[in-house]
């Protein structure tokens, strides 16, 4: 049975998830959105911060969450910034990576830029820089979920299996509702660890938020079929 991985579930105001990006929340000001672009999202509601970030869920009927930053970034690494997101989405990778670097240089404490040139490393065959930056950006903000989903694929590819799973643990005890580490975990329990009960614990739990995905449900189907049910 052939599964195939997914991180481009909707994070964010129903929009696909590419590259981490920063927001404006009108309650809260600035925020780290998990989803592409730069836009103003009304309607945020925050939750109690969590290692100095905060899940902001949103309240117009998108599905996903913001985490919450006080980024401090200047005027030419906001600039920078959005100039790498586009320069992501193009496939120009080893440009961006140059303006993240400058960012991150000047903004340190922010974790959208680790995530992005993590993921533009990964795109231009480096894991290892790849994965420094992915744990820089889990060692600010513990189980963040877009981090964590790809810090996940990338210790699955290297079969660092055992890791992979401890990776999307954090990120769904800190963040359960972030679905695409579930479907991933599920991928990984089934595919590479051979535990079906935590495969049809995480595929159902996904299937819940995610109803309409069709394969999933398939996945489901056979997993209960294999143990009986």
């Amino acid at each position: 049975m052939k599964r195939r991985t997914s991180n481009t579930m909707s994070a964010c105001i129903r929009q696909n998830y590419f590259f981490a990006a920063l927001r404006l929340c009108a309650k809260s000001g600035i925020v780290l959105c998990l989803g592409l672009g730069l836009a103003l999202v009304s309607g945020c509601a925050a939750s109690a911060p969590k290692n100095g970030a905060s899940v902001v869920r949103l309240e117009d009927g998108g599905q996903g969450f913001v985490l919450l930053e006080n980024p401090n970034m200047d005027a030419r690494s906001r600039e920078e910034f959005k100039r790498a997101v586009v320069l992501m989405k193009n496939g120009n990778n080893d440009a961006a990576i140059g303006l993240l670097t400058g960012v991150i240089n000047r903004s340190p404490g922010v974790t959208a830029p680790y995530v992005d040139i993590a993921m533009a490393y990964l795109r231009t065959g480096k894991p290892e820089p790849a994965e420094q930056n992915l744990k820089t950006a889990l060692g600010m903000v513990p189980g963040h979920p877009v981090a964590s989903n790809e810090y996940g694929l990338l210790l699955r590819k290297s079969g660092r299996f055992k890791e992979a799973r401890e990776v999307y643990e954090t990120a769904i005890d800190n963040f359960p509702d972030y679905l695409p580490v579930r479907r991933n975990l599920g991928i990984l329990c089934d595919l590479y660890l051979g535990d079906p009960a935590c495969a049809l614990k995480q595929f159902e739990r996904y299937s819940e938020g995610m109803p309409d995905d069709a394969q999933v449900k398939i996945w489901i189907a056979e997993l209960r079929n294999r143990r009986g049910r």
